[in-house]
């Protein structure tokens, strides 16, 4: 079995292959772009997968949508973070 330290020696040779081999590195990494929650676009088709709603109530809503994914995530890591501290402190 392989070290944590040969496996991440491994994993960054494997990577660094892969993206020797690459030409267009904005077309290959679109999808993650188009596809991660702080793309815009990502949020337009959460909020309207078919596309149906006017363009401009579509958008209010992706804010919205946004906004409240990053509040949560937010007060995920304050609650983190605090049992964290309680557990370092006892």
């Amino acid at each position: 079995m392989s070290t944590p330290e040969e496996r991440s020696t491994q994993a960054s040779v494997a990577a660094h292959t892969r993206w020797a081999g690459v030409e267009d590195r904005t077309a290959e990494t679109a999808d993650a772009r188009r596809n991660s929650p702080a793309s815009f676009e990502y949020w337009m088709g959460e909020v309207d997968p078919q596309g149906r709603m006017p363009h401009v109530e579509r958008v209010k809503r992706a804010e919205n949508a946004k906004a409240a994914y990053y509040k949560k995530l937010m007060a995920k890591a304050r609650a983190a973070k605090a049992a964290k501290a309680a557990r370092e402190a006892a």
